[in-house]
């Protein structure tokens, strides 16, 4: 899913919810610094996030589409460094890797679970 899609006239309301740009931790193992950058409304996201859930390793995720307008801009910029493709779900690890999509084996093997 690209953010694009959610960046149109029919979804303006979606935006500007005031929420902040800070990402949410979960604790777990410690497998290195992983980043989930996510929709809120993406099935695929979900999945990812439950997938890591599941794993039990330490994370942090932000839900790109609930940001107000101006962090939206900056974390975008982000992603789209990491996937200019600009689709959703992409996890980061430890700044050096980026699994974009559901990719459940890819993911598995970058974490050694």
């Amino acid at each position: 899913m690209r953010i694009r899609e959610f960046i149109s006239p029919y979804s303006q309301m979606r935006w500007g919810t005031g929420n902040s740009m800070e990402l949410v931790h979960q604790k777990g193992k410690n497998k290195g610094k992983i980043v989930l950058y996510a929709l809120s409304t993406c099935v695929w996201c979900g999945k990812t996030k439950q997938l890591l859930m599941d794993l039990g390793v330490d994370f942090s995720y932000i839900y790109v589409d609930l940001l107000d307008r101006k962090d939206l801009d900056t974390i975008y910029t982000e992603v789209k460094r990491w996937n200019p493709s600009g689709s959703f779900p992409v996890v980061v690890i430890d700044d050096r890797k980026c699994i974009v999509g559901f990719k459940e084996n890819e993911i598995r093997e970058a974490l050694g679970t």
